[in-house]
């Protein structure tokens, strides 16, 4: 049993050395990415279950008011930061309408900065953990657990059942891109998935 021990804790030290090699890969791909891409953040309030789905609810608000006020402009990532930056307040005030007529007494802010997002799947792409140039979406004391996704290009999607990637978003990614970056969004990333299986298998045995 000591020895099983000792050999556990040498795999899980290399184990973090691998993770730590990821992570700065992933750093690095997100660092040539983070100009191309704006990413959306809302925090909900709590975690109280009518609080988490308010969130949602409001994030689906945004998403719709953005989508037709975008309509007819040209389609870039500074020109939708250019539009949420003209129109914050007045998303501001459409969230916080909506919020009122739900029956709570909290408001919401809506800013555009960076955010630290963490690795997400979106549909069959993989965005690595970074630091993203965001619209940031909190409900009163934004004390509640996240939501995320890709604003521009478009990959925000308001229902898991259909998490599928536009062809029209991948097409302007890969017009942003470098062809590496752009394929490593695509890779079926099986060190991740392997590091999350040995890491259960460390919580569940020690």
């Amino acid at each position: 049993m000591k020895d099983i021990k000792i050999g556990a804790v040498f795999l899980l030290a290399a184990l973090t050395l691998w993770l730590v090699q990821l992570s700065g890969g992933d750093q690095a791909l997100a660092g040539r990415i983070r100009d191309d891409v704006l990413r959306f953040h809302v925090i909900g309030a709590s975690n109280r279950q009518e609080d988490q789905e308010l969130k949602l609810q409001v994030r689906s608000l945004l998403l719709e008011e953005i989508e037709t006020g975008m309509e007819g402009q040209p389609s870039s990532k500074e020109a939708l930061v250019s539009y949420i930056n003209l129109h914050k307040l007045e998303l501001k005030k459409e969230a916080d309408d909506f919020i009122r007529s739900q029956g709570f007494d909290y408001e919401s802010s809506v800013e555009v900065g960076v955010s630290h997002f963490p690795t997400k799947f979106y549909g069959d792409m993989l965005f690595p953990a970074g630091d993203y140039d965001a619209v940031r979406v909190v409900l009163g004391k934004g004390k509640g657990r996240n939501w995320w996704c890709v604003l521009y290009p478009s990959l925000c999607f308001v229902s898991d059942t259909a998490a599928v990637v536009p062809d029209s978003s991948k097409a302007q990614l890969a017009g942003m891109l470098a062809e590496e970056d752009y394929a490593s969004l695509f890779s079926s990333h099986p060190d991740i998935r392997i590091s999350f299986r040995l890491l259960e298998w460390w919580n569940s045995s020690f």
